[in-house]
């Protein structure tokens, strides 16, 4: 049973002991805690978007989200049953002074999280996470008189907003989508991504064939939206004659496409496409992580445009992105962040500047793959047993490795001619991520498996 704070929230296993899971009294305290450090720094009444993934423990815990939030004398306004970019961006349309998004993003049901925005729908920085989790760890609360207490406030219209943005962002062709005429297949994980997804395709006149799309929190499948966890997906667009499939994540940040041959178009070229399609209309700089393909940047290099990695997590790629006035950014995890919209990973947004691009070529889902550098990416995972130094494990590579070119940006990033390998410890699981890329499958697959090996041998 796991309890794991990082700069990707308050995250953790349903069940257990205090302090050592994500316990009712777990999400009062750091629900406390965030109300604190926002009131330290305002004055006057201050009010806080709430919203939750379809998990099974997200009815409990976003109820006592939010009466903790009442209790400090914060307004809440109640989104329900939502999507992560859904609470981001009604943070700034109601001009509110905060988020908390109830969900674990992809780890399977038994978890969940408290995601922390800030009043501008952005995931706190590393800098304000460390106050919250300091202001937690003293209990330092000052609970509200009952005069004081705050209300909540439901909100029903965020979704029906969120899709309108959508349609109107600039580049954005509605009406040209509706008149292709799309067939989709749509993988909702059970979670409300099966609301959120439809529900934008029907609004671009799409014919929308729905599997996986209850949002009972009973997820059917690995909820992490990979090639081998979507083989129901990849089956029905071919049985239906689809045009292609659309995939997310049970948060609905994360997004997924599979051709019409029902292969997949790849996570890590959702990005590369919804980019392709910005720096047509808008050139400018470039953002994603180091765990991200290497498309990106010989893309950006097409366009005579900059590219820049970050370190890996949301936080650290919009980071960036202001910094290099970035026109797209994201993560090669499905991840498209578009400055247009908002600073934060939307699947609806990449839904939509995806079928832009779609129309504009006039191609198939399989064609316009063709089109992107080829290159193969494999990721595996090695357990962080008890007394494993993590950091001793990165040092020993980095030092094995000394005379290639690497980063140590964010854990150890080896650069090799035809390609890469980067590990790092997990921001949200006890593990140590092992991510390749090369230009064919099997060096990808051998190369990870190699760095495994070698950091088995570490143990």
């Amino acid at each position: 049973m796991t309890l794991i704070k990082s700069i990707s929230g308050i995250r953790g296993t349903i069940g257990g002991s205090a302090g050592t899971t994500l316990s009712p009294l777990d999400v009062v305290k750091f629900t406390s805690a965030y109300a604190q450090w926002m009131i330290q720094s305002h004055t006057g009444k201050l009010s806080v978007v709430t919203g939750r993934d379809a998990r099974i423990s997200g009815p409990m815990i976003h109820q006592l989200v939010n009466h903790t939030l009442v209790g400090m004398g914060v307004d809440v306004i109640d989104l329900g049953l939502s999507t992560t970019p859904t609470v981001a961006l009604s943070v700034a349309m109601e001009k509110a002074n905060g988020g908390i998004v109830i969900t674990a993003s992809h780890n399977p049901k038994q978890w969940n999280a408290l995601k922390l925005l800030n009043e501008k729908g952005e995931f706190i920085n590393a800098e304000a996470g460390a106050e919250v989790l300091d202001i937690a760890s003293k209990e330092s609360f000052d609970f509200a008189t009952v005069d004081q207490l705050g209300t909540i406030i439901p909100n029903t219209e965020a979704l029906t907003k969120h899709i309108q943005s959508c349609l109107h962002l600039k580049g954005v062709t509605p009406e040209k989508i509706k008149a292709r005429g799309f067939k989709i297949v749509v993988d909702g994980v059970n979670s409300s991504g099966g609301i959120a997804i439809p529900q934008l395709l029907e609004n671009l006149g799409v014919e929308v064939i729905k599997i996986h799309c209850t949002p009972n929190g009973e997820f059917p499948h690995n909820p992490e939206p990979l090639k081998e966890h979507l083989t129901d997906l990849c089956e029905t667009v071919v049985q239906t004659q689809a045009d292609m499939g659309i995939a997310v994540d049970p948060d609905v940040d994360r997004l997924v496409f599979v051709d019409e041959n029902g292969v997949l178009f790849g996570e890590e070229y959702t990005l590369v496409a919804c980019a392709d399609y910005i720096l047509s209309k808008t050139p400018g700089p470039t953002v994603s992580n180091l765990s991200s393909t290497r498309a990106l940047a010989d893309l950006s290099r097409q366009y005579n445009q900059k590219y820049s990695a970050s370190a890996v997590g949301e936080v650290n790629v919009v980071t960036e992105m202001k910094k290099q006035k970035a026109v797209i950014g994201g993560e090669g995890n499905g991840g498209v962040i578009y400055p247009e919209s908002h600073y934060g990973r939307d699947a609806l947004v990449g839904v939509v500047l995806f079928l832009s691009l779609l129309v504009e070529c006039n191609c198939s889902v399989a064609a316009l793959k063709a089109t992107y550098p080829t290159y193969f990416m494999a990721k595996y995972k090695v357990d962080l047993g008890e007394g494993i130094d993590p950091d001793r494990v990165l040092g020993e590579l980095e030092k094995r490795y000394q005379n290639e070119k690497i980063s140590t940006l964010d854990g150890v990033k080896i650069d090799f001619e035809q390609s890469w390998v980067h590990l790092r410890k997990s921001n949200t699981e006890p593990i140590l991520r092992i991510y390749t890329e090369a230009q064919s499958e099997e060096e990808a697959l051998s190369l990870a498996k190699q760095f495994r090996e070698e950091i088995n041998a570490l143990f």
